[in-house]
């Protein structure tokens, strides 16, 4: 008997009672009994195949074997058509605003900075994101005048995007005169929400996905998705879905360590640059999408190796310079390095408000 998922991507972890014989392109149970036509990827479930008490187990296993394509990637609505990818992204920096809004409230700040913010940073992100999208995979842009800019159709890399928004919003800030690195951390959970919803829109792209595989999981990739080579294989990893777990549980890590206190002002932001490149250095580990490779390794697996390396050494320096609330002072700052002068008002309110300056 052939290895559970095997065929059709219909494995379920129990060889012998989940995995149904085939016959002349059906499926069929143990007992001989016809449960279903082959469905193509991309091709829906229908109504009757939902999970009913008292179904045989056989189905049952056979409708958790994979995760089917989607028909479409988008909608009309009116003259226009609104693609899923670019809507995922539009929720995500919606929800972003609306909790970045309350995180920096919470230390003190004003809400409005944060809508000022993303005006200014999300288009030099979406920008930054294009840019390095095009710099790295120039063959993969459409063979269109509009090509370089159909953001739309997916291509954007999230270093390119981060690093220019991060450079523009720097830049506001400073001439806002807010704290720069006390407004990083306060966004740095809000943009790995961002990306998580905004990794939804690969789905239905059908892109960012990984090698084969016979997992209950499994996604289907239609055709003309795949790479060449990869026609055969049934089904494959989802890492967009992986990133996406990831990114939320990374989020949840960062506000629970900025609740405790004991995290330099930046600190966060670079646990979040860190933590999110080295989940990538994983991911790009196990797609088979077009890349640029270099000495046979992706070339987003080295960008992913350079940010996490030089995040950690950056979060490495700020803690050490960093003086953790109820710590002993050194005997510099206890003799305020050679000051005479007693603390007054302005040193007590320039140390209440340490995470909201540079």
């Amino acid at each position: 008997m052939p290895a559970a998922g095997a065929s059709g991507g219909l494995g379920c972890g129990t060889r012998d009672r989940c995995h149904p014989a085939r016959k002349r392109g059906r499926l069929v149970s143990p007992r001989g009994k016809v449960i279903s036509a082959r469905r193509t990827p991309g091709q829906p479930v229908s109504a009757r195949a939902a999970v009913q008490p008292g179904m045989p187990r056989t189905l049952v296993c056979m409708l958790l074997a994979s995760i089917p394509s989607p028909s479409v990637n988008g909608f009309r609505l009116g003259p226009l058509y609104v693609h899923f990818y670019a809507l995922m992204y539009l929720v995500g920096i919606s929800l972003a605003v609306l909790i970045g809004r309350r995180r920096w409230r919470a230390v003190g700040g004003d809400p409005a900075m944060v809508e000022e913010v993303a005006l200014w940073g999300v288009p030099f992100g979406i920008l930054g994101g294009r840019l390095y999208f095009d710099l790295t995979t120039p063959s993969q842009i459409p063979p269109h005048w509009w090509g370089p800019l159909a953001v739309w159709d997916g291509g954007l890399g999230i270093w390119g995007g981060v690093a220019l928004a991060t450079a523009v919003c720097v830049w506001r800030l400073r001439r806002a005169g807010a704290g720069v690195t006390g407004m990083m951390d306060a966004l740095a959970p809000c943009l790995l929400v961002a990306s998580a919803i905004g990794r939804i829109g690969n789905y239905f792209n059908q892109e960012l996905f990984g090698g084969p595989t016979s997992l209950p999981w499994g996604l289907e990739i239609a055709p003309q998705y795949r790479p060449p080579g990869y026609l055969q294989d049934a089904t494959f990893h989802p890492t967009f879905l992986y990133e996406l777990v990831w990114d939320l549980l990374l989020a949840g890590l960062l506000v629970w360590l900025g609740r405790r206190g004991s995290i330099a002002p930046g600190g966060l932001f670079a646990l979040y640059v860190a933590g999110y490149s080295a989940f990538r250095i994983f991911e790009e580990s196990l797609r088979v999408d077009y890349s640029q490779y270099f000495l046979g390794l992706r070339l987003n697996f080295y960008i992913a190796s350079a940010m996490t390396l030089a995040a950690l050494v950056w979060f490495a320096v700020l803690q050490r310079r960093h003086q953790p609330p109820g710590a002993e002072p050194s005997p510099e700052a206890a003799t305020g390095g050679g000051r005479t002068q007693p603390v007054g008002e302005d040193d007590t309110k320039s140390a209440a408000t340490q995470g909201l300056s540079d």
